[in-house]
C-alpha cells in the first residue's frame, strides 16, 4: 500500500481532482481562503463567497471537496514514477515560481535540473512543412549543443522535431503536457517521452488520468512560457495556438523570436505577422543566442586607421532623433536618457510587462533602442 502523502500535498492533490475546477478557479480559492487546507475543507455558504464562483460550482466543488480521497492518485504517482511538486518547494521550476499564473502544484517525471533554468521555448504547428521540422530540429540541437535546455509541448509537429533535436545532439529538453503522465498524448510520442525523462522531464499540472481537452493547451502554453527565457515560434499560421504562447510569454516578460518563411506560404503567417509587429527574427540558433547572453558573436570588418586611434580623437555624432515616433513608441524611448530597467520602465510609463515588450521591440527593429544584458535597455 503507498503511503499517504503529507498533510499540504494531500490537499493540494484532492483540490487538483475537482472536476470543473481549473487554474483559474484555483487560484481564485487560494486567494481567497490563503491555505490549499483551508480550501479543501471550505463549506458551500463559504465557497459562494468566492469571486468567480457562483452557487452551482459551490454546490459542486463542496461535494467534490467532501467526498474526494487522494489515496488512489497517490497510488498512480507511485506506479509511474511521477513526484508532484508545490511551488516553493525543491524540484519546482524557479523561472515559473514567481509568475502570478505559476501553478501551485506540478506532476514531475524525470527531474528539473538547476541547469534548466538555461531553457528556450520552441513552438510551432502540428500540420508543419518539412521546412518548419528542420529548422526546429536544427535550432534545438544549436541551443543543446550551447547548454541551454529546449522546452516544448510534445505535441506532433514543430514540438517532436524540437524534442528530437535537443536529444540527438546530446542535450536537455523538457516536455509541458496539457494531460495527464499516466497516458502519454499524442500516444506516438510515447516512446519519445520515455527519451526525454532520461534527458529532462515531463511536466503537467493535469491530474494522472485526466486526458487532454481542447482548452487545456491554452493554459498549458503558459507554463512553456514560463519556465523558459525565451520563445522561438518556428512555424505558425495566424490562428495557431502558438500564437497564445506568444501572449503568454509577453506578458510575463520573455523574449519572442520567429523563423520566416515564404510570404505565399499559410503556414508561416503568423511567423511573419509577429515579424511584422516587432518580434525579432530568427535565422539560426546564434541569433537567439547572441541576444540573450548580450554578446555579439557576429565578426565585423577589419580594423581601420580611425579604430586605432584613442578615444579622445573620435568624435562621434549624437543620435539622430527618431522621425514621426507614434506617441507610444515616443513615450518609452524619450524615457531612455541612459540605461534602463524593463521593470522601471513598464512601471514609469503605466504598461503592462506584455504591451512593454512589444513597444520595445517594435523600437529595436527599428534600430532605435537595444537591449544590454539583465533586463536593460538604451538608445542606440
Amino acid at each position: 500500500m503507498a503511503p499517504a502523502p503529507p498533510p499540504d500535498l494531500a490537499d493540494h492533490l484532492a483540490l487538483a481532482l475537482v472536476p470543473g475546477l481549473g487554474p483559474r478557479l484555483t487560484a481564485a480559492l487560494l486567494q481567497h481562503f490563503g491555505t490549499a487546507h483551508a480550501a479543501r475543507r471550505a463549506t458551500e455558504s463559504q465557497l459562494r463567497s468566492v469571486p468567480q464562483i457562483g452557487d452551482k460550482l459551490a454546490a459542486s466543488f463542496a461535494h467534490a471537496l467532501e467526498t474526494l480521497d487522494p489515496a488512489a492518485e497517490f497510488a498512480l504517482l507511485d506506479r509511474f514514477g511521477v513526484r508532484p511538486v508545490l511551488k516553493g518547494h525543491a524540484g519546482y521550476p524557479p523561472p515559473l515560481a514567481p509568475l502570478p499564473a505559476a501553478p501551485p502544484l506540478l506532476y514531475c517525471r524525470g527531474e528539473w535540473l538547476p541547469a534548466d533554468d538555461q531553457s528556450i521555448g520552441i513552438v510551432g504547428s502540428r500540420q508543419c512543412t518539412p521546412y518548419g521540422k528542420r529548422m526546429a530540429a536544427e535550432l534545438a540541437a544549436g541551443f543543446a549543443r550551447a547548454g541551454w535546455t529546449v522546452v516544448s509541448g510534445l505535441a506532433r509537429g514543430i514540438d517532436g522535431a524540437a524534442h528530437r533535436g535537443a536529444l540527438e545532439a546530446g542535450g536537455r529538453t523538457v516536455a509541458v503536457l496539457a494531460g495527464g503522465l499516466s497516458r502519454i498524448y499524442p500516444p506516438e510520442h510515447a516512446d519519445l517521452a520515455e527519451q526525454i525523462v532520461g534527458c529532462g522531464a515531463l511536466l503537467t499540472e493535469t491530474p494522472m488520468t485526466v486526458a487532454p481537452q481542447p482548452g487545456m493547451f491554452p493554459a498549458r502554453n503558459r507554463i512553456i512560457s514560463g519556465v523558459s527565457r525565451a520563445v522561438v515560434v518556428v512555424e505558425a499560421n495566424l490562428k495557431s495556438g502558438a500564437l497564445i504562447t506568444v501572449t503568454h510569454a509577453l506578458e510575463q516578460g520573455r523574449e519572442v523570436f520567429a523563423v520566416p518563411g515564404n510570404v505565399d506560404s499559410p503556414a508561416s503567417a503568423g511567423c511573419l505577422e509577429l515579424i511584422r509587429k516587432g518580434a525579432k527574427l530568427v535565422r539560426s540558433a546564434a541569433d537567439v543566442l547572441e541576444d540573450l547572453n548580450g554578446v555579439s558573436a557576429r565578426v565585423g570588418p577589419a580594423p581601420t586607421l580611425f579604430d586605432a586611434l584613442p578615444p579622445a580623437a573620435v568624435v562621434v555624432p549624437p543620435p539622430a532623433a527618431p522621425v514621426a515616433l507614434e506617441p507610444g513608441l515616443k513615450a518609452v524611448y524619450d524615457a531612455l536618457a541612459g540605461p534602463r530597467h524593463g521593470d522601471d520602465l513598464a512601471r514609469e510609463s503605466g504598461l503592462s510587462v506584455g504591451e512593454l515588450s512589444m513597444v520595445l521591440m517594435k523600437l529595436e527593429m527599428k534600430k532605435l533602442v537595444r537591449r544590454l544584458p539583465g533586463n536593460q535597455y538604451e538608445r542606440r
